[in-house]
């Protein structure tokens, strides 16, 4: 192949496609449709621990019956959810939850909380640890 067609092969490569500002535009609507929309929740996150203050009478078993580690519970990353989330999440579904700093990530939904409140999490930490409280997290059961 002689260098001609080597160097107008490779400028069909090297040459950038302009479009118009309409296309562009036209571009961006078709981006958008496709993308698809992520479901999520606002909810209000606490924190609680093991303490048979913040539990019932069985504190290192979860609702789902689950049986956490007594030395490091927070490593399995288990949030509790309010009544009227549960119904829409199973057991063991793993969830993600973003706006609240450090504690942003993914955690599984393996206990429930006080009939009381409403579009609220809870995240288990570990005993002596600081707990927070964030009024606006995003809780994405998609990601």
């Amino acid at each position: 192949m002689s260098w001609k067609i080597k160097i107008v092969l490779l400028s069909l490569f090297i040459v950038p496609i302009v479009l118009s500002d309409t296309q562009q535009s036209e571009m961006k609507v078709i981006n958008e449709v496709n993308k698809p929309k992520l479901d999520y929740h606002i909810v209000k996150v606490t924190m609680y621990t093991t303490d048979p203050k913040q539990t019932d009478s069985t504190p290192l078993e979860t609702a789902s019956g689950f049986i956490l580690d007594s030395l490091n519970p927070k490593k399995h990353r288990i949030i509790a959810v309010s009544h009227d989330l549960k119904r829409e999440l199973k057991w063991g579904q793993r969830v993600k939850v973003a706006g609240i700093g450090k504690w942003d990530g993914i955690y599984v939904v393996r206990d429930l909380m006080n009939k009381r409140f409403k579009k609220r999490i809870d995240i288990l930490i570990n005993p002596g640890e600081r707990d927070y409280t964030f009024s606006k997290a995003r809780l994405y059961t998609e990601w």
